[in-house]
C-alpha cells in the first residue's frame, strides 16, 4: 500500500517529519517498507535560461537553443513554439526519467547535437499542458534543481500491511491511525448531494439472488456524463500512489477506492439489458470475458453481477468487456457493494485474477462504508464530469447485522501484555481509533468496534490494539519464570533421539524431506494395486505436482536424495530419515499416522585408502546396521526371515529380509529392486531398511539389567551340518537361542559351503558356539557332552546330517 504525504494532509494535519512518522507507523503495527521522494526523478532537471535561439538548418519546425544552466551552456534541439530567447524553462539532463517512463539520452536530431530536453508540464508529470515548454518565473535562480526551486516535495510511504488490517488499505484509514498517534481528529471529505437532490425517479432496480455472497449492494444512476481526461489534481493523486489515469469516470472510482478503501465499479447504463442489476451465482460452465479481454469458464459458486440477460462483472474482482465505460457513454450506474470475503477469495484464486478491488474484498471491507463511498463518487462525477443525479440512492441490505460488543478486562489485558495500564487509559486508546467504549465496572469496559474494523472480534483483538496504540516499545522487558523441576522427555522423542545418535555413530547423515511426494512414486516403487501404501491423502492445494500427496513411505524421498547425490558425483552415500507416514483412513476420518525410520546405503563400504581396497557395500552391511541399532536399543530377540518373491515390491527378491521381533514384523532390510532403481534414474545398487517405530517402541525395555564382566574363561566348539539349501540359517541360530541353556553365551555362523562334494540341493554350514560359566571354569568333559546334546537336537529338528 502506497500513501503520499500530501494526500494524507488533506484529512489530517501531520505534526511529525516523515522519518518520525515512518517509525511511529511501524511501531503501531503498520510496517513501513520504504519512504521515497516522489519527485526524485526530477533530481537531474535544472532551471535553464534560453540564451540564444537559432533555426534548425535541416528542419523547418525545429530550433537549436543554447541553454544557460549556470556556468555552462548546452545545445538543445526544441520544437516548442514558446521557446524564446530569455525564457526560463526546465531542462532535463541526460539520465532523467520522464513521466512516461522513458530515460533521456544524449542525441543527434537531424544532424544537430542535443544535450538535454526543454520540457513541458506533462513530460515532467507536473501538469497536463503539452502545447509548449513549461515557462518558469523569471526570478528563479538559473542552474538550480527544479524540485527545490519550485518547492516540490512529497514523500511516498510504502506500507507492508498484514492481512488483518484491511481498514488501512485506504488513505483515510492511514490518516485515522496518524490522528490517533497525535490525539487529533481526521477531516473527512464533504459530500453535498443531499442538498442537490435528484431530478426524477431512477429507471433501474437491484435484485440480490445470492445474499449469502452479497449482503449489501448500493447503486446510483447519473446521466449527462461527459467522458474525458481527468483534471490534473485527480491524475496527480492517482500517480502519487502508482495508479495510471484512464478517464474521468474510471479515475474517480479508483480515487474513491484509494481514499476510502471501498472498491467501486461504473457501468455504462445504456449497455445494461433491461437497465437493471441482478446479483446471482454463475451457471456451471458459463463463460465470461473480463475487461482484460480474457475469457473465463465459471463455476457454480462464483458470484456474478448481471443485467437482465447476461453477466456484466465478476463480483468484487473485475468488470466485463460488455459494459465498460466508453467515450460515448452518457449514463453511468455506480456500484458500491459489500461482497463476502471468502466468495471473492475463492473466485479470484480459481480464475487466477488479482486486482486492487479483489485485494480489498478478500480481506473484508466496511459493510457500512458502501453508501458514503458511493455518495463521494457521485459528488465527484457531478463536479468533474458534468453529470446529474437520476433518482434516489438504491441500497439493498439483506445481510445487515447489529453491532456486537466485547468486554475487555484491564487486569486480563495487563497480564497478557505485561503492562500496567488502567482501564481508563485503555478506553482512551480505543476511543482514539473510533471504538465505542463504555464503562462496565472498575476493571472492565464494554467496547463496540467500528464497522470498518472487521478484524476485531474478541478480547484478545482489543488487547492487541491497546498494545500497539500504547507502543510496543513502551512494554517493559520481563523474563518468564522458569520452574526448577525437570520433566522427563516424552518416550517417543527419546527413542527418536537415541536412533538418531546411533545412526550418526554408524556414519549416516540425517535427511529431512518434505512430507509431500508425487503420486507417481507408488508406481516407481512397484507397489501392487491393493497395497495400503497407495492409500495416500491428497493435498487440496499442492505447491507442485511432485508434492501432491502425503507420503506413505520414506523410501521415495531417500531414493530422491540418492539421485541428487549421484548427479553431483557423490557415489557413496549413507543417509537416514525419521518421520511420519500417512495412510488414508477414509473421507470422514483423519489419516493414520505412523512413525517410521528408514536408511539407505550405496557405494563403498568404507573410504578407500592404501591399505583398504574399494569394496562395494552389500546386503549384509545394511543388515548389520539394523542389528547393531536394535542391539543398542537392547532388543535381543530380533530375527531376519526371507521375504517371499510375491511379497517383494521395491525390494530385490532373494536379497532382502523381513525383521521380526517376538514373531511380529517391524520392518525390512534389503537391496532395492533394479527396476525401481531404473525408475528413479539410478545406476548403482542401493540397500535400504525400514522400521516401524510405533511397533518398535513397544518392545524397547524400560529397564536395562546389567551383568558383571565374566571372571572365567570361555570355551568354543564348532558344529558343521549338511542342510537343505531352502532352510534359513537364521532359524538354526534362533533354535539354539531358544534352548535357554545357561552355559551358551553366543552362537554365530562362520562358514557356508555349497559346492562338491556337498550333494546338490544341500549346503554345509558351520556354527561356533561359545560356552561360559559365571561361577567356575568349565571342564572339557561337561562341555563336550553339552555340545553333543545340542548337535543331536539340531540334527533332529532340521533333518540335517553331519558331513562325510
Amino acid at each position: 500500500m502506497k500513501v503520499s504525504l500530501s494526500w494524507l494532509r488533506d484529512y489530517v494535519p501531520i505534526e511529525m517529519d516523515v522519518q518520525q512518522l515512518a517509525d511511529r507507523l511501524t511501531m503501531a503495527g503498520l510496517e513501513v517498507d520504504a519512504v521515497n521522494d516522489r519527485y526524485g526523478d526530477l533530481d537531474t532537471v535544472v532551471i535553464g535560461r534560453i540564451a540564444e535561439v537559432a533555426p534548425h538548418p535541416n528542419a523547418d519546425r525545429l530550433k537549436v537553443c543554447t541553454v544557460d544552466i549556470g556556468g555552462r551552456t548546452l545545445p538543445v534541439v526544441c520544437g516548442a513554439p514558446n521557446a524564446v530567447q530569455g525564457a526560463l524553462a526546465p531542462l532535463a539532463l541526460p539520465g532523467t526519467r520522464l513521466a512516461d517512463g522513458s530515460v533521456l539520452k544524449n542525441g543527434v536530431i537531424r544532424g544537430q547535437i542535443s544535450q538535454g530536453m526543454l520540457c513541458s508540464e506533462i513530460e515532467l508529470g507536473l501538469g497536463l499542458d503539452a502545447d509548449g515548454i513549461m515557462i518558469l518565473a523569471a526570478n528563479l535562480p538559473v542552474g538550480q534543481k527544479l524540485a527545490p526551486a519550485l518547492g516540490l516535495a512529497d514523500a511516498v510511504i510504502e506500507l507492508d500491511l498484514t492481512p488483518n488490517r484491511p481498514d488501512c488499505l485506504s488513505i483515510i484509514g492511514i490518516a485515522r491511525e496518524i490522528a490517533a498517534m497525535q490525539q487529533t481528529k481526521i477531516t473527512p471529505p464533504a459530500v453535498r448531494l443531499a442538498a442537490q437532490g435528484a431530478r426524477k425517479a431512477a429507471p433501474t432496480s437491484v435484485t440480490i439472488e445470492a445474499p449469502q455472497h452479497c449482503p449489501r449492494y448500493s447503486a446510483r444512476l447519473l446521466d449527462d456524463i461527459r467522458v474525458g481526461p481527468s483534471p490534473f489534481w485527480l491524475q496527480d493523486r492517482l500517480l502519487s500512489v502508482g495508479l495510471r489515469p484512464i478517464n474521468n469516470i474510471v479515475d474517480i472510482t479508483n480515487f474513491v477506492m484509494m481514499e476510502t478503501g471501498q472498491p467501486l465499479h461504473a457501468f455504462d447504463f445504456d449497455r445494461l439489458v433491461q437497465n437493471r442489476i441482478v446479483v446471482r451465482t454463475a451457471a456451471e460452465g458459463e463463460r465470461f470475458t473480463t475487461l482484460d479481454q480474457k475469457e473465463h469458464r465459471l463455476k457454480g459458486d462464483m458470484l456474478m453481477i448481471c443485467d437482465g440477460e447476461k453477466p456484466v462483472a465478476l463480483a468484487g474482482i473485475m468488470g466485463g468487456l460488455n459494459s465498460e465505460i466508453e467515450a460515448a457513454t452518457g449514463r453511468v450506474l455506480i456500484e458500491s457493494a459489500y461482497f463476502w470475503p471468502v466468495s471473492v477469495r475463492k473466485t479470484a484464486k480459481t480464475l487466477g485474477i488479482s486486482t486492487d478491488a479483489s485485494h480489498r474484498f478478500e480481506r473484508g471491507i466496511d459493510p457500512e462504508g458502501t453508501v458514503p463511498a458511493l455518495e463521494r463518487a457521485a459528488q465527484l462525477m457531478v463536479d468533474i464530469c458534468g453529470g446529474s443525479l437520476v433518482g434516489n440512492l438504491i441500497d439493498e441490505y439483506p445481510g445487515q447485522r447489529p453491532p456486537s460488543s466485547i468486554t475487555l478486562s484491564a487486569k486480563a489485558a495487563n497480564r497478557v501484555l505485561g503492562t500496567r495500564l488502567s482501564s481508563d487509559r485503555m478506553a482512551g486508546l480505543l476511543a482514539s481509533i473510533e471504538f465505542d467504549v463504555q464503562r462496565k465496572n472498575e476493571d472492565a469496559i464494554l467496547v463496540i468496534p467500528p464497522s470498518f474494523r472487521v478484524d476485531v472480534e474478541r478480547p484478545e483483538d482489543l488487547m492487541e490494539e491497546v498494545a500497539r496504540l500504547s507502543g510496543y516499545d513502551h512494554i517493559p522487558t520481563t523474563f518468564p519464570l522458569i520452574p526448577a523441576e525437570a520433566h522427563p522427555m516424552p518416550a517417543g522423542l527419546a527413542l527418536r533421539n537415541r536412533i538418531k545418535d546411533q545412526m550418526v555413530a554408524f556414519g549416516f547423515s540425517e535427511a529431512i524431506n518434505y512430507s509431500f511426494i508425487s503420486p507417481q512414486s507408488f508406481d516407481s516403487l512397484n507397489l501392487k494395486a491393493d497395497d495400503r501404501r497407495r492409500r495416500a491423502v491428497n493435498i487440496l492445494n499442492p505447491l507442485t505436482e511432485d508434492q501432491a500427496v502425503l507420503r506413505t513411505s520414506l523410501i521415495p524421498s531417500l531414493l530422491g536424495v540418492m539421485q541428487r547425490n549421484m548427479s553431483r558425483q557423490a557415489k557413496s552415500l549413507k543417509t537416514f530419515e525419521i518421520g511420519k507416514v500417512f495412510i488414508d483412513s477414509g473421507p470422514a476420518l483423519l489419516p493414520q499416522e505412523i512413525e517410521m525410520a528408514a536408511g539407505l546405503w550405496t557405494g563403498l563400504r568404507s573410504d578407500p585408502t592404501w591399505h583398504c581396497p574399494e569394496t562395494p557395500c552389500d546386503y549384509y552391511d545394511i543388515k548389520g546396521v539394523v542389528e547393531e541399532l536394535l542391539q543398542s536399543l537392547h532388543i535381543e530377540d530380533a530375527a531376519f526371515t526371507r521375504i517371499p518373491t510375491e511379497a517383494c515390491d521395491y525390494i530385490r527378491p532373494g536379497h532382502a529380509a523381513r525383521i521380526l521381533i517376538d514373531g511380529a514384523a517391524v520392518g525390512l532390510a534389503g537391496e532395492v529392486h533394479p527396476r525401481v532403481l531404473q525408475n528413479f534414474d539410478l545406476k548403482q545398487p542401493a540397500f535400504v531398511f525400514e522400521l516401524n517405530l510405533d511397533d518398535l517402541a513397544k518392545r524397547v525395555p524400560d529397564v536395562v539389567i546389567s551383568r558383571p564382566l565374566p571372571k572365567f574363561p570361555a570355551v568354543a566348539r564348532d558344529v558343521t551340518l549338511i542342510i537343505d539349501q531352502a532352510l534359513q540359517c537364521g532359524n538354526i541360530l534362533h533354535a539354539v537361542g531358544k534352548m535357554n541353556l545357561e552355559l551358551v553365551e553366543d552362537v554365530f555362523l562362520f562358514d557356508v559351503f555349497e559346492e562338491e562334494p556337498i550333494p546338490a540341493g544341500k549346503r554345509s554350514i558351520s556354527f561356533r558356539i561359545t560356552y561360559r560359566s559365571a561361577t567356575e571354569t568349565l571342564e572339557d568333559e561337561a562341555i563336550n557332552q553339552l555340545h553333543q546334546d545340542i548337535s543331536t537336537r539340531l540334527l533332529k529338528a532340521f533333518d540335517a546330517t553331519l558331513p562325510g
